[in-house]
């Protein structure tokens, strides 16, 4: 089978790329070098190398996947304020390893109970620009993340809970070095500036951010995690925090002050749903179930795409046939899901073999469909597309223990610094601009409307793979907004379908199509295949494509983990 790491960094050095260049949330900051780990003890790959030191550090001090995720997940917060933190939310996969059983865990954001269908429309019924609807208050949701961390503890945790809070307490005290990667976000940034919080945190007085290598301290985060460790998770939905919240999102921030309220944050829960899993590439492939569509996309993907197991990755049939295979998933993804508590979610009609094959027969191998339309289900209320813009701020981290607990999180803000609004050294996120702005179209409502109370339809697929003996494989899942499913259902078929390895899977060129026009990754060989693929019908653009993939494989008796080389991560082992 492939073995091509040599080959594939060389594609990445020397691939070619010629496109108009648009603007993304968070960019890219570089293709670097492949950083892979093995180890046969324990393995965590993080977004960044002090997170990484902090999972390794609990690790080593005997706490399990779900403590080292928690004290990664805090730091985090405060070297990749960009992507995750407290005034997010995120979803987690957790492998219990006693029980041998799969747990999934819904930390997502919920709209305030005020809020309404029109949320994102103006004067006429029309809706807000994207860029006029993201910043401040109106964006953003209940934070679901530190309740999340607080329940996924109370199941799986063992070292004393405030233990966990000493790797970024450290770090908000003494400082940490700002990274080249925050540094271009920084400067890019048009908005982060007008909060006066952040701007006296990483801006100087002239406006420019604050150098590469400058430490960075904060104090006012130190002070939040020093009460959330003595006191726990209720302190930051009642009390002091809470209350500074709501001022900072009922405030004129521009021309978008928000609603939410105390009772609101009060009232937070998050969830314990069934996980998502089926039987793809001869592994059992589990992800998370609405109201992240990640899961079911990924293993509708799987299934459209299965026969390019043994194929080269980087053929253009391979990559049309991939790009097929997304759009219909994203316009079943468009048509049906939403938050389950307020739409009936078709999820086994979706995933019914019968449909999956009726709908695979739409590919054809020497024509692209162009646009696919969503499959239709019998006895399933009838509804319009959803358009939201899910933007590509986020993180993910993949964890394994020495007794083999295994942890796959993905977190986010939505955009890069998310509402642009810090409280108390956090920023709180916008992720109610992951609904879609339009309740209805043509005349049927959307399923991922805006509602009170409900959670936006996220992309987030943290992913646990087993094998057929029972025992998990891999862990797999990525940053990206909506391409997230592109790129995590890409690694999944680089470990199962071309028997790459975690670094050589990280590193593969990404492509595909998110039902609109197919995507090729700027500076990789994947742009070469434009010419073959526009012969067969396929309008092509070619974007920086900025994942940031954790990925954890067993191989024998070992873990071998790996980060993505577009961003700042690590993987170590022991």
């Amino acid at each position: 089978m492939m073995r091509h790491s040599f080959l594939l960094l060389l594609l990445f050095a020397f691939g070619l790329a010629q496109a108009e260049r648009p603007a993304q949330p968070e960019t890219a900051s570089g293709i670097g070098v492949v950083k892979e780990a093995r180890g046969r003890l324990f393995m965590a790959v993080t977004a960044h190398p002090l997170a990484t030191d902090a999972a390794v550090e609990i690790l080593r001090a005997g706490g399990t996947a779900a403590d080292a995720a928690i004290a990664a997940q805090l730091v985090l917060n405060l070297v990749e304020p960009q992507s995750s933190g407290l005034g997010g939310g995120g979803f987690l996969l957790y492998h219990d390893a006693r029980t041998n059983r799969l747990r999934a865990y819904d930390g997502r954001e919920t709209a305030p109970a005020s809020a309404q269908r029109g949320r994102f429309l103006d004067a006429e019924g029309k809706p807000l620009p994207f860029q006029e609807a993201m910043v401040g208050g109106l964006a953003v949701g209940v934070p679901g993340l530190p309740a999340l961390l607080d329940l996924v503890y109370r199941n799986h945790g063992r070292m004393l809970w405030p233990k966990l809070f000493a790797p970024a307490l450290r770090l908000a005290v003494e400082g940490f070095p700002l990274s080249p990667r925050l540094y271009k976000l920084l400067a890019e940034d048009r908005y982060l500036r007008d909060d006066a919080a952040a701007r006296r945190l990483y801006y100087e007085a002239d406006g420019k951010p604050k150098a590469v290598g400058t430490k960075i301290v904060n104090r006012e985060f130190g002070f939040v995690l020093l009460a959330l460790a003595q006191h726990g998770t209720k302190l930051f939905y009642e009390g002091p925090i809470a209350r500074d919240i709501v001022a900072a999102v009922r405030a004129p921030h521009a021309k978008n002050p928000g609603d939410l309220s105390e009772a609101d944050l009060a009232a937070y829960k998050p969830i314990e749903r069934e996980p998502l899993c089926g039987e793809r590439l001869g592994h059992r492939v589990c992800g998370m179930p609405p109201p992240s569509s990640g899961g079911l996309a990924v293993l509708q993907t799987l299934t459209f795409s299965a026969e390019l197991a043994g194929r080269m990755p980087l053929a253009a049939e391979s990559v049309h046939h991939f790009a097929e295979s997304g759009r219909l998933t994203f316009a079943d993804r468009a048509r049906y899901l939403a938050d389950p508590g307020f739409v009936d979610m078709p999820v086994r009609a979706l995933l019914d073999p019968a449909y999956l094959t009726a709908r695979k027969a739409l590919i054809r191998a020497e024509a692209s469909m162009g646009r696919a339309a969503a499959g239709e289900l019998p006895a399933q209320q009838s509804f319009g597309e959803e358009a939201s813009a899910e933007l590509p701020a986020t993180t993910h981290l993949s964890i394994v223990d020495a007794e083999g607990n295994a942890v796959s999180l993905t977190s986010s803000i939505e955009a890069a610094f998310g509402s642009r609004i810090m409280v108390h050294g956090f920023l709180l996120n916008n992720q109610l601009t992951d609904f879609s702005f339009r309740p209805e179209e043509e005349g049927r409502p959307v399923a991922n409307r805006v509602e009170a109370g409900k959670r936006p339809l996220s992309s987030m697929a943290p992913t646990v793979i087993y094998g057929r003996d029972g025992r998990v494989v891999a862990l797999v899942g990525s940053p990206g907004g909506s391409r997230i499913i592109n790129y995590v259902a890409q690694a999944v078929l680089g470990l199962l379908a071309w028997n790459l390895s975690p670094g050589e899977a990280v590193a593969l060129p990404h492509y595909g199509s998110r039902n609109g026009p197919t995507e090729l990754e700027r500076g990789t060989a994947a742009v070469q295949l434009r010419p073959a693929l526009e012969r067969r019908g396929h309008t092509v653009t070619v974007q920086d494509m900025t994942s940031g993939l954790s990925v954890i494989q067993r191989r024998g008796d070992d873990w071998v983990g790996a980060a993505d080389p577009r961003r700042e991560g690590t993987a170590r082992a022991e």
